[in-house]
């Protein structure tokens, strides 16, 4: 076999349907984020669709927790966290995101993606004759974990309590079930009726699986998000949540009780068998994870900076998904269109927005995902504001499928 002749078969494929992907080489301005140079042409530019949604990233208390663990400590953590990986970091870390969220216990994996996997995939492997109930939009990460597990497997349509209701009712009783679903679904920004959910989860003898990746930080009184907003915390059996998006560090964990932690502790080969967290970035999550369980004012600049950019968009009759969530997905409905867009703005405005094509979004539903920050200045939005504005009056390519949207 021609290997390397496969590979760019399958490349050129990609290419000639404009799903290939092209990575902007980006480096952020310490104290200035969205402010960043792009290598490579562009120059400096201004980011749209960072998942750094408060600017964590570049806040003070963070930093200092990096440098002062850095140098207490040391680079990296020595091992996995059961081979002399876990240290006083990583400990003082997993009390702050239990806490957080109203549980005993929480338990530190190295991503979002690996924790849901990891816990995803030896919850439902290792409870005999476990079925889990999957939400039809849940992120690939916990569709890989439900895939690893072997376990029996049943998808709900999207948000749809009643079909959820209707699956629930088809099996078993006394089967044992985990509903595996999202509070913000990250591509569409819809929220999940979690208090529904957490009903039929009662009545047919459910556990629930909540991923709060797209919420931690950004909803409720301390950042819990869309649980402890609506007070449902603790109803949910495991909350799990990431450290890489509003808390603007890297890392995943789960947070619930003593003994389903301990359990995945002992028995998930994607906890077990990789290396720890390095201790400044615990640290730095974990100076994160305090602010934002005292100050409120990031999370209102936020949601402020969310409704007036939406206010904006509807004043120049640009096209956007409506939601009750921080993203502003717009949709172009084309992977050649929506990368053409965005490569005009990166080119002749100095905005980056990554153009969102298949497999991320269903083909058809190619997009523009916006994330607004409260570090987001009015001049960045007057500045996006126009550029999109002259864009579709410009692009007559791009406005008629959407004006029929």
């Amino acid at each position: 076999m021609d290997y390397q002749k496969f590979f760019r078969a399958g490349l050129e494929d990609l290419i000639d349907s404009g799903n290939y992907r092209e990575f902007a080489e980006l480096e952020r301005y310490r104290g200035a984020f969205p402010k960043a140079r792009c290598h490579g042409g562009a120059g400096d530019v201004t980011v749209w669709c960072s998942n750094d949604y408060l600017g964590m990233g570049q806040h003070p208390a963070v930093l200092a927790a990096m440098h002062e663990a850095l140098d207490r400590t040391g680079a990296g953590a020595g091992g996995t966290r059961n081979i002399s990986g876990t240290t006083h970091d990583h400990v003082l870390l997993e009390a702050e995101l239990a806490d957080l969220h109203g549980k005993e216990s929480a338990l530190l994996f190295t991503s979002g993606y690996v924790s849901n996997w990891a816990a995803l995939g030896t919850l439902a492997q290792k409870i005999p004759d476990c079925v889990v109930l999957s939400d039809a939009s849940n992120h690939a990460s916990m569709i890989e974990g439900i895939r690893h597990s072997r376990a029996q497997k049943v998808i709900w349509k999207h948000n749809d309590l009643a079909d959820l209701e209707a699956k629930l009712q088809a099996l078993p009783l006394d089967q044992p079930k985990l509903i595996a679903f999202e509070s913000v679904y990250s591509m569409d920004g819809d929220i999940a009726p979690v208090a529904g959910i957490c009903d039929l989860a009662d009545r047919y003898g459910a556990m629930t699986y909540l991923d709060e990746v797209h919420a931690v930080g950004l909803y409720g009184p301390r950042g819990g998000g869309i649980a402890e907003r609506e007070g449902l915390t603790d109803r949910l059996t495991v909350i799990e949540g990431t450290l890489g998006k509003a808390f603007g560090v890297m890392g995943g964990y789960i947070a619930a009780s003593p003994e389903l932690c301990d359990f995945v502790r002992s028995f998930a080969s994607g906890f077990i068998f990789t290396t720890a967290l390095p201790p400044a970035v615990a640290a730095g999550a974990a100076a994160a994870v305090r602010h934002l369980k005292s100050s409120s004012s990031e999370r209102i600049a936020h949601q402020q900076q969310v409704a007036d950019l939406r206010a904006r968009f509807d004043d120049i009759g640009l096209p956007h998904i409506d939601n009750e969530s921080h993203i502003i997905p717009v949709v172009v409905g084309d992977p050649v269109k929506c990368k053409y867009i965005s490569d005009i703005l990166l080119r002749d405005y100095g905005i980056y927005i990554q153009p969102i094509n298949y497999p991320t979004v269903p083909e058809g539903t190619e997009r523009l995902r916006i994330t607004p920050s409260p570090v987001h200045s009015d001049a960045d939005t007057d500045h996006l504001v126009t550029a999109l504005a002259e864009l579709w009056t410009q692009c007559a390519l791009a406005r008629r499928p959407m004006a029929a949207q």
